[in-house]
Formats: structure tokens, C-alpha cells, sequence
């Protein structure tokens, strides 16, 4: 006997387990950034909130970051006093993360996948600290360029876009030539 198909499976479908376009994808992220900036009054940004994770860290531990050059600036200070749950970009990052796992898990690709080989591990290690240290030096990463640069016409979101494209062609290139 043939089991009946619940009158919402076919949306259910659509909607949770097949892949989006890339265009639905790009119009809610431009949505999802429009009312960001609408209700922060800010653009979407997030390594300047993983300095904050980090002086929060080392504030638990006794530090005194307060008394660095960087927390002088006073929206910085200010994330001092807050918390991981009270910061506004804090609370975005952390919903960053659970909303790729949820994605992730309910589009049925979640896999943990065994290393291949140590290449892979410090190649990794090397690329995150590589990028969040250029993150830092240039005061903001790939996020707010590409979703504040470009959308306000700034130079510097298209000069970004430009070298992007470029270095992740060549990490593309490094990639495959010498971890993979």
C-alpha cells in the first residue's frame, strides 16, 4: 500500500531540501542586509565583533584591554561594556553561524569528513589566520566590503571586488597545486 503524501510535502520540498537559486539567494541577502542597516544603522560587518570576542576573553582572564590604543576609540570602548548577548554584532555573528549550520543540516549536507592530510590542517590554519589578520590591518573583511563597498558605490568595494576576484583565483591555483 502506497503511503499518502502530506498536501505540504511538495513546499516543504521546494523550500527546505532543494537547493535555492543563486538569485533568490542574492536578493534575500540584499534584502536581509537593507534591513540590517535599517534597524542598526549599520552596515553588515563581522571581524571588527571577533576583536571584541577576543578582549572579552582576555578581560575574563585578568587582562586589562581597556587600556589599549585600539579601545580608546569610543564606539570601541563602549563593546567593552557589553557582553557577548548584548553586543549587536556579536548576536549577528553568532546568528551567522547557527544560520549556515541550520542551512546546512537542513539541506541534508552536514558531513564530517576525515582529513586527508596534515597539508590540509596547516593550509587551513595558515588561510584563517592570513585572513582574519588582513581582516584586522585592513579594518574589515569581505563581508563589509562586498555588502557595504559595492552597494554604496565606494571605491573601495569595487577595488576589493577586483583583487578578490584575483586572489581567489590564485588561492584556487596554490590550493589545488599544492594541498589537494
Amino acid at each position: 500500500m502506497k503511503s499518502q503524501e502530506h498536501p505540504l510535502s511538495p513546499l516543504f520540498k521546494k523550500i527546505i531540501k532543494d537547493p535555492w537559486s543563486y538569485w533568490i539567494g542574492a536578493a534575500l541577502l540584499a534584502l536581509l542586509n537593507i534591513a540590517l542597516f535599517a534597524f542598526s544603522g549599520h552596515p553588515w560587518g563581522v571581524t571588527t565583533t571577533f576583536s571584541y570576542w577576543g578582549a572579552w576573553i582576555f578581560k575574563a582572564l585578568g587582562g586589562h584591554p581597556e587600556t589599549w590604543t585600539y579601545f580608546q576609540n569610543p564606539s570601541h570602548a563602549k563593546a567593552l561594556t557589553e557582553s557577548v548577548f548584548t553586543n549587536a554584532g556579536s548576536v549577528q555573528n553568532i546568528g551567522i553561524i547557527i544560520g549556515a549550520f541550520l542551512a546546512t543540516l537542513l539541506a541534508s549536507q552536514f558531513k564530517i569528513k576525515k582529513i586527508k592530510s596534515y597539508r590540509q590542517v596547516i593550509a587551513a590554519i595558515l588561510g584563517g589566520l592570513l585572513m582574519g589578520y588582513g581582516a584586522r590591518i585592513a579594518f574589515g573583511c569581505n563581508v563589509g566590503a562586498y555588502f557595504s563597498g559595492i552597494p554604496s558605490m565606494s571605491l573601495y568595494g569595487w577595488v576589493w571586488a577586483v583583487f578578490g576576484l584575483i586572489g581567489a583565483w590564485i588561492g584556487s591555483k596554490l590550493l589545488v597545486k599544492y594541498f589537494m
